[in-house]
């Protein structure tokens, strides 16, 4: 059985994570540059290092105090 934790999680999944709707994650990889996009033919998808989380993480605790 594979354990290995991934390196990238999609932006749905780091919304998820981060506590936040998806449009707000948007907002924030559009102003500060994190995530990136991966294009599949006519699909894109935004994805996030788990480094990239805690950026975002911290940007936003920063923001409220």
């Amino acid at each position: 059985m594979d354990s290995s934790v991934p390196k990238y999680v999609t932006q749905g999944r780091a919304a998820m994570l981060l506590g936040i709707p998806e449009n707000e994650l948007s907002r924030i990889s559009n102003e500060s540059g994190l995530g990136h996009t991966e294009r599949a033919g006519d699909q894109e998808e935004i994805f996030f290092t788990y480094e990239e989380l805690r950026k975002i993480c911290l940007m936003t605790v920063h923001q409220v105090n």
